[in-house]
């Protein structure tokens, strides 16, 4: 489940509806979204972060790091 969230930001970055240096909802707000549990949100983020398309801010948030 963590890959369709993620395969969907990215794709939002992709077609630039996110774009760079912008703040992506707060984790609990990704989980209403998508209707999933904490532990896959996180995961989807540690995927992007990998990817180098965010960077997460401990404390702050996660942010757009480029286009992928």
């Amino acid at each position: 489940m963590y890959r369709q969230v993620a395969d969907d930001i990215a794709a939002m970055v992709k077609s630039g509806e996110l774009e760079q240096g912008s703040r992506l909802p707060a984790e609990y707000e990704l989980m209403e979204i998508y209707a999933v549990s904490r532990p896959t949100i996180r995961s989807a983020m540690a995927e992007l972060s990998k990817a180098g398309v965010v960077a997460v801010v401990r404390g702050r948030g996660t942010y757009v790091k480029r286009r992928s």
